[in-house]
């Protein structure tokens, strides 16, 4: 009896001893108050995943679609059996990782029982405290849900030593199976189901599983939206339209060919800079990215500064581009656009801009400009681009000979890559941001992603026609040829040492797709000065980014030689936007100007900016 009236006391604050890790008030929310309308609501929730996989199958059952999805399967499971493969091996060294997690997880164990039983411990270095998805303090708070975090990190740092310290791995598989690892531990977060995730688990109890109704109901418009392929909304995009909250800076198509339309944009100043500027953006997503809205455009900016600026509007190409590769987007493209700014302004200098793979091809044609002799490009600026290939980051994963086989030969059946193809490999970069919080938000929370103008840019794919896309992975991704003088356009063997005029070359710190020490290892290739700049930020956010927000920061230096972990200790930090000594960068090269110019000159416009190309959806 004493021992039972011992359990049943509480203390000062109202807590039976042994119990102070689940002080009631903190339980209560997770307490089904309403078992009868939970389970009404699951039970429409499985009506509703029913829909999303009819949706699913339909597409497949009528042959429109072959699912390809155990081909990169395959490949990632025979990609961690050679990690497993060496662990295995040998029975001690089985038995030293084994160890090792177990005892981690020994230890959280401990901690965990200590605090249930009010046995409040010095709290352990926490290396992923900032981490978002575990924002929800009940993390932490709350010992069942603190336990399940601390598993989770433990695991899937344990995980990823497992790849780093396999010895006897090709380069290449070891960034596979690293790559692998952190896209299975981004998918098995406790943060990403209803019972492990303290806010989801308290938001389903609350509204009695509407959240999972309204959420599977998206899941299955989602996978109908994708033709049977599930087509994940990032923001709203019923708020958004090309030239009419986007895209708006006045201008005018001047002329279009198969790949491209060629956009001039009016003057806003009394003179402009007598060398027209050209722009040549990633056929892979849209231009607008550089002209979303009049705060963030950096073409807008460009205008009002005295350039005038002419922007490549790549096709959203079908079956007919299917043997479109880069000699033709050199020729139809950049070259088809610098004989418009001839015949529209009468100059045979210019000023040009490339971005990412844009910039790849700007390179390659330079080059190839070099050999013929054609010398109407005077400058060019690189943002986020690489021409050598050696340090790419986690896109090589996708790029082996094996893989690159598979791509080609479903490029084969229709002629060209769907976009959407393109825009999952991006997002699995940063799966943890791009993929799983919307997941979360939409399918688990059932809430309407907020309208975010980037976020529609970057759903607003594009696919690659096949001689294109096949071109750049096996020259750049695979072989590298650019840098070792083997790439191959219009009949000639291109040598970046053939371009001798001046190079601006941006890179971003943060960048997942054109890593930064990637960009400065290629600035050394080019037979002129190269102008090597680092922004603050990523592939986006640090080239949009306008001089009055003073956001982020860029870091200038001296010659582009060395390592680039030397060149970025010594380098020079100026606090906000690159565009402004980007723009004097341009002007020292050539400050001459001339009355400002009428667009089109005597040329007919074919319509208004942005143009029609640019409207066309994957």
């Amino acid at each position: 009896m004493a021992d039972e009236r011992k359990a049943n006391e509480r203390d000062a604050a109202g807590n039976k001893p042994g119990l102070q890790g689940f002080d009631p008030a903190t339980i209560e929310p997770y307490i089904v108050k309403d078992p009868e309308a939970l389970t009404v609501n699951l039970a429409r929730t499985v009506e509703q995943l029913g829909k999303a996989a009819s949706a699913w199958l339909a597409p497949r059952e009528s042959g429109e679609k072959v699912d390809t999805v155990s081909e990169p399967m395959v490949d990632m499971v025979k990609t961690l059996s050679k990690v497993s493969e060496y662990w295995l091996a040998d029975p001690r060294r089985t038995l030293e990782a084994q160890t090792l997690l177990l005892g981690s997880y020994f230890n959280i164990w401990s901690r965990t029982l200590n605090r249930i039983g009010g046995q409040e411990a010095e709290p352990a270095p926490d290396p992923h405290g900032k981490d978002k998805r575990f924002s929800d303090e009940d993390w932490v708070k709350n010992p069942f849900f603190d336990f399940l975090r601390q598993a989770y990190f433990v695991t899937s740092d344990w995980a990823e030593k497992l790849v780093t310290d396999a010895e006897g791995l090709d380069e290449h598989t070891r960034h596979k199976a690293g790559f692998y690892v952190k896209q299975i531990a981004s998918a098995i977060s406790p943060s990403n189901f209803v019972t492990t995730n303290p806010q989801l688990y308290r938001e389903t109890v609350a509204s009695n599983g509407a959240n999972l109704v309204r959420g599977m109901k998206m899941l299955a418009e989602d996978i109908a939206a994708g033709r049977g392929d599930l087509k994940l909304r990032q923001t709203d995009t019923s708020k958004f339209a090309i030239g009419e909250n986007m895209a708006l800076t006045p201008g005018k198509v001047l002329a279009q060919s198969d790949v491209c339309q060629v956009i001039q944009y009016d003057a806003t100043t009394e003179t402009v800079l007598k060398r027209p500027l050209l722009i040549c953006p990633p056929w892979i997503n849209k231009f607008y990215i550089l002209d979303l809205n009049p705060a963030k455009s950096f073409i807008k900016w460009a205008v009002d500064q005295g350039h005038t600026v002419f922007v490549i509007s790549w096709v959203n190409p079908d079956e007919r581009h299917a043997t479109k590769g880069w000699e033709a987007y050199a020729r139809e493209g950049v070259g088809f656009a610098l004989d418009t700014i001839k015949q529209a302004t009468g100059e045979e200098e210019v000023n040009a801009i490339g971005y990412c793979v844009g910039g790849t091809l700007l390179a390659a044609t330079l080059a190839l400009h070099g050999q013929e002799g054609d010398k109407r490009i005077r400058s060019a600026t690189l943002f986020t681009t690489q021409v050598d290939f050696t340090h790419a980051g986690d896109l090589k994963v996708f790029a082996d000979e094996e893989q690159i086989d598979l791509m080609e030969r479903g490029m084969k059946a229709t002629g060209y890559l769907d976009g959407s193809k393109m825009a999952t490999a991006f997002n699995m970069l940063r799966a943890s941001e791009l993929i799983w919080p919307y997941f979360v938000n939409n399918y688990l929370k059932g809430q309407d992603p907020m309208p975010f103008d980037l976020l529609y840019w970057n759903s607003d794919s594009t696919r690659m026609p096949a001689a294109n896309h096949s071109f750049y992975l096996r020259n750049c991704y695979l072989n590298n040829t650019l840098t070792k003088g083997e790439m191959v356009l219009a009949g000639k063997t291109l040598s970046l040492k053939d371009v001798k005029i001046p190079i601006y070359n941006l890179a971003t710190k943060e960048d997942h797709i054109a890593p930064a020490k990637s960009v400065f290892v290629g600035s050394s290739f080019f037979g002129g000065k190269v102008t090597y700049v680092m922004a603050g930020s990523g592939h986006i956010a640090g080239v949009v980014n306008p001089p009055d927000k003073m956001k982020y920061q860029f870091w200038t230096g001296g010659p582009v030689t060395g390592e680039f972990e030397d060149w970025v200790k010594k380098a020079e930090e100026t606090a906000g936007s690159w565009w402004p000594h980007w723009h004097d960068w341009i002007k020292a090269e050539d400050d001459r100007v001339v009355p400002a110019r009428k667009t089109g000159g005597s040329m007919n416009s074919l319509e208004e900016a942005p143009g029609s190309y640019v409207r066309v959806r994957a």
